[in-house]
């Protein structure tokens, strides 16, 4: 019986033993678990910021689809499309991305390049636009979109936007993990993306309801609420105009960023320390707690006028290209 329990003891404390060992590794790969989600979320944080620009942009673009509906409408239309950008970037998009990342990295910067003359090319078409009031269309008033044809066409031109910006997030948000494994970057760019679409959808959803809202507390309310409800009538324009002014300087800013960086990975660095040495200038003379801020501002400032410059080359090209498709379009007809 004592060498029985001795034996028994022996057995326990063996199993006592290979029990802590495996708390042990459970703590060890919790540790792993924790630091593998922390580097996830910064990198996803940074991800996220740089293309704020993209996301403002895209926020400022989709109200237009939905314009002239009725308020019935409205809603489900913009459910549509969120839909359809779901579908663009965790579809389509999503295992591109990562093939891409995993398999050509090399083409990560040419991608964001042609992405960056593509936004300098849309930055530079609205200041134009503000340059240059067509008088013809001075008083002219929108139609008054009606009819599930028209809905398919407003939606279907919606997503197809949708997947150019969505593009355009996927391959900035894959910049920032190109050294992770492919599960991590998959990840990211999938908590980026679904971020991304909920947050934009609905903010266009609360400001495409926002005059439905004031209009129903003017209407069924009296004193301040009903003064509220006009107010906020009465904001809704300059909330949209405000809102496509902030979109156009982000896309200028991110594309000019992106052409800027991107040229340096490249090779090319001259306009890179040239902008770079601005801010390093200008932040040396500026108020010690304001030093990177300027720093920052100088940099989306003139990459943000290179940015419109470069798109103003690239415009007139554009209209010329598509204005001969268009005739060789007629032509055929």
């Amino acid at each position: 019986m004592p060498s029985g329990l001795v034996a028994l003891l022996d057995d326990v404390a063996a199993i006592a033993k290979a029990a802590a060992a495996s708390i042990d590794d459970a703590a060890a790969m919790a540790k792993v678990a924790a630091a593998s989600a922390d580097d996830i979320g910064t990198a996803a944080a940074r991800a996220g910021t740089k293309t704020a620009g993209v996301v403002i942009d895209d926020a400022a673009v989709t109200p237009s689809y939905v314009t002239g509906f009725s308020p019935a409408r409205e809603l489900p239309l913009i459910w549509r499309i969120a839909k359809g950008s779901f579908f663009n970037k965790l579809v389509i998009l999503l295992p591109i991305a990562v093939l891409l990342g995993q398999f050509a990295p090399f083409l990560i910067p040419i991608i964001l390049i042609i992405g960056g003359l593509f936004l300098s090319y849309e930055a530079a078409e609205k200041v134009l636009e503000w340059l240059k009031v067509d008088e013809t269309n001075v008083h002219e008033e929108p139609a008054v979109a009606v009819g599930p044809e028209r809905e398919e066409e407003m939606a279907s031109g919606a997503i197809r936007t949708d997947l150019i910006l969505s593009a355009e997030i996927m391959a900035i948000a894959l910049s920032e993990v190109a050294e992770e494994v492919w599960w991590q970057q998959a990840l990211v760019l999938a908590l980026i993306g679904v971020a991304i679409t909920v947050v934009v959808y609905g903010a266009v959803a609360l400001i495409v309801k926002m005059d439905d809202i004031g209009l129903h507390l003017a209407k069924e309310n009296t004193g301040a609420t009903a003064a509220f409800g006009r107010g906020l009538v009465a904001f809704m324009p300059k909330l949209l105009t405000t809102i496509s002014i902030v979109g156009t300087l982000a896309m200028a800013w991110v594309g000019g960023g992106l052409l800027v960086h991107n040229a340096a990975v490249l090779g090319w660095h001259g306009p890179e320390h040239w902008i770079e040495g601005a801010g390093h200038w200008l932040s040396a003379i500026a108020p010690a707690g304001l030093s990177g801020f300027v720093e920052w501002l100088v940099f989306a400032v003139l990459s943000g006028i290179l940015g419109i410059a470069i798109g103003a080359i690239i415009a007139p090209i554009a209209h010329k290209l598509l204005h001969s498709s268009d005739h060789e379009e007629e032509q055929i007809a």
